[in-house]
């Protein structure tokens, strides 16, 4: 048996400052089901600024992407919370299914 959720992945950089505020909310105040943040190791966005670490280099605006997934219900409502903090173009969201 499957249980539908959405998924939702959020792009940001460490220069953004946004990681410990956004793991909170989701935390704390929405209690999502998971919440997994993960560090790149290049990237770049609309801007078309690269965002890298080599060893001559070491970054500290490297890109970060949180995901998380919860109830279709559910997240639509934190979405509704969060597009005020995230910016236009740096969260997509899809359906999808858990083993239950």
């Amino acid at each position: 048996m499957a249980i539908n959720v959405t998924i939702v992945r959020i792009f940001l950089t460490e220069a953004d400052a946004q990681l410990k505020p956004l793991l909170k909310q989701l935390h704390d105040e929405e209690r999502v089901k998971g919440v997994t943040a993960f560090r790149g190791i290049a990237g770049f966005g609309a801007s078309g600024q690269m965002h890298s670490s080599s060893l001559l280099d070491l970054s500290l605006d490297l890109p970060v992407i949180v995901e998380f997934f919860d109830t279709p219900e559910k997240v639509e409502k934190i979405l509704e919370h969060l597009s005020a903090r995230i910016k236009p173009g740096h969260m997509v969201h899809w359906s999808a299914e858990v083993n239950a």
